[in-house]
């Protein structure tokens, strides 16, 4: 007599339990291709962090590479919830008095932006700078803190608030006023202020950033920019240190309303601008017509190195500006030279397609 062994049956509900929690755990999420990216750059920050250590860095050298990490990381952090806001930059002497017109005028500037919604950054100190938070109030104001033995302190608005960074670098200081902002605005000042000024008409004209209004603005008494444009026009334009269209990169004006409507005036049909695989798109508010993008070749066809200027829609890489994907857009081979002529075009584009007020 044959004695088999008798067989359990599974329990079918616990079978399918278990097959259900082999697969939970088997499954991977899918990576993205933004966080493979980031992935990617991380790395890479890592690689050259153990290359230091490969060539022998000095420490002050990685000091100084520390420091800026540092101080770039904490101030991405604090920009980032206020990307798609707009904001301008306020530029200006920290030894303006109450008193003096400009600062005044700082303040009413500062008043009116805030009242558009912009936020106003500065550099967090006295004069100028804090007459344009005066004006701003403390909810739209941001500060980017220079760390000086004398001379430099929080102003009394921005001073304590979440949104104010301090720095112990100029250069880390200056990309942040440049690359988080939409345009910016230069007082009178000092050396610091001039630095400021020219640095970001070059970063401009070369195209290390995309093109936004500035603004140079004084008291109409003050001769400090009526100055400025007289050695502009004689030693640089004149001489041919710069081409005439550079001058179209920047605005002088003794009045704070007009440098608002010059602000405003930019971004009513201009939006934003990048590169996409090495064409230029520029993103609108309102849809150009055929016989406008007709009219944009016959004037600054030069601007393009190949082809013509054509309009779009939003290419799959652009993904990541998910707000501005439904926006109408202009694209062209541009020859990334003539950074002046491309923001006569975009003067162009504002005249005609923005609503008249």
């Amino acid at each position: 007599m044959s004695h088999k062994k008798k067989r359990k049956h599974a329990n079918p509900k616990l079978s399918e339990e278990m097959v259900f929690q082999d697969l939970e755990e088997s499954y991977v999420e899918p990576i993205s291709p933004r966080e493979k990216e980031v992935d990617r750059l991380i790395n890479e920050i890592k690689q050259t962090a153990d290359k230091l250590k490969n060539d022998g860095a000095r420490i002050g050298d990685l000091k100084i590479i520390a420091r800026s990490i540092k101080e770039l990381r904490y101030a991405f952090k604090v920009f980032t919830p206020y990307r798609r806001n707009r904001k301008v930059t306020v530029f200006g002497s920290a030894r303006c008095q109450p008193d003096d017109a400009n600062y005044q005028m700082a303040v009413e500037f500062g008043r009116r932006m805030a009242a558009e919604g912009w936020y106003v950054v500065t550099g967090a100190g006295g004069g100028i700078m804090e007459a344009a938070h005066v004006g701003a109030g403390a909810s739209q104001s941001m500060g980017l803190n220079i760390m000086l033995p004398f001379e430099q302190q929080a102003n009394r608005i921005i001073k304590g608030d979440p949104k104010l960074v301090n720095l112990k670098y100029f250069f880390t200081r200056k990309l942040l006023f440049v690359k988080e902002v939409h345009a910016i605005t230069v007082f009178p000042g000092g050396f610091g202020t001039q630095d400021e000024c020219l640095e970001t008409l070059t970063l401009v004209q070369t195209g290390k950033r995309d093109l936004m209004p500035i603004i140079l603005i004084g008291e109409p008494q003050d001769m400090y920019w009526k100055d400025w444009n007289q050695f502009i026009d004689n030693e640089l334009t004149a001489s041919g240190l710069i081409s005439p269209e550079d001058t179209s990169l920047y605005y002088t004006t003794d009045n704070v309303d007009d440098a608002v409507e010059e602000i405003m005036k930019f971004y009513a049909a201009y939006n934003s601008m990048r590169y996409v695989r090495g064409k230029l798109v520029l993103r609108l508010h309102f849809e150009p017509s055929d016989e406008l993008v007709e009219r944009l070749n016959d004037e600054f066809g030069s601007l393009c190195e190949s082809g013509k200027i054509e309009k779009a829609t939003a290419h799959h890489l652009e993904a990541d500006d998910e707000h501005l994907i439904d926006l109408p857009r202009l694209t062209l081979q541009f020859n990334r030279r003539d950074i002046g002529r491309l923001r006569q075009m975009i003067d162009l584009i504002n005249d005609e397609l923005a609503p008249v007020a």
